[in-house]
């Protein structure tokens, strides 16, 4: 489902990704991890397009991202949901606005969209808060926020970056279980953190980025 073949990425002398090779099987649940600045969020970046490699292949859900047009970005995106880290609400927007954008400029009927938006927010325990302003929620409510707006296109594949790293631990673990919800549907999700406690005894794949490649993989 995500493949890398001796990835490298540069901006100017700056080495942040060294000849990557690894695959993300589909419906697989992993990790990468690593300290902060080692390059987890240009390898996420890679994943949908918003970076390109300087060397070496990239193929997600059947995409070859090597060969992908600009004019054909937004149709691998409508396959990839994105948890920023610095959640990206439109201020000005309700919840559930925030989470029906996808889906307008993609021209779904406006029936379609009330139903798919409250049918996500009820998954992540916001419908009672649709119409609320983001800076009114908690921290933890705009997370589940982001989770909803990424979620409402199905995609096949989920990326999250730093998704718990601002939140208490109660509230970690409620977006964490989100999380394997959406990959028992058979959505492949793969998680950048620099936590232990995130992946620690999950039986779950994960990846060490250092110096600009990868180190070593465990089993969490």
């Amino acid at each position: 489902m995500i493949q890398f073949a001796g990835v490298s990425k540069s901006y100017d002398t700056d080495v942040v990704l060294k000849d990557i090779t690894f695959t993300i099987d589909k419906g697989e649940f992993a990790y990468i991890t690593g300290p902060s600045g080692v390059g987890k969020t240009t390898l996420l970046k890679l994943v949908y397009c918003a970076e390109r490699p300087d060397e070496g292949a990239i193929v997600v859900a059947g995409w070859d991202l090597k060969k992908i047009k600009q004019g054909t970005i937004p149709y691998l995106r409508r396959n990839v949901g994105i948890v920023f880290q610095d959640f990206r609400l439109l201020p000005n927007k309700t919840v559930f606005d925030n989470v029906a954008l996808a889906l307008r400029i993609h021209d779904m009927h406006p029936q379609e969209i009330k139903e798919h938006v409250g049918e996500v927010l009820k998954e992540v325990r916001l419908k009672h808060k649709e119409n609320i302003l983001p800076q009114h929620l908690s921290g933890g409510e705009q997370q589940r926020v982001v989770i909803a707006r990424a979620m409402v296109s199905k995609p096949t594949v989920f990326l999250a970056d730093e998704p718990t790293g601002n939140l208490d631990v109660e509230t970690s673990r409620t977006i964490m279980n989100l999380f394997r919800q959406i990959n028992t549907r058979g959505t492949t999700v793969l998680i950048a953190t620099h936590s232990e406690a995130l992946y620690h005894g999950t039986g779950r794949r994960v990846l060490f980025l250092r110096d600009a490649q990868i180190e070593k993989e465990i089993v969490g």
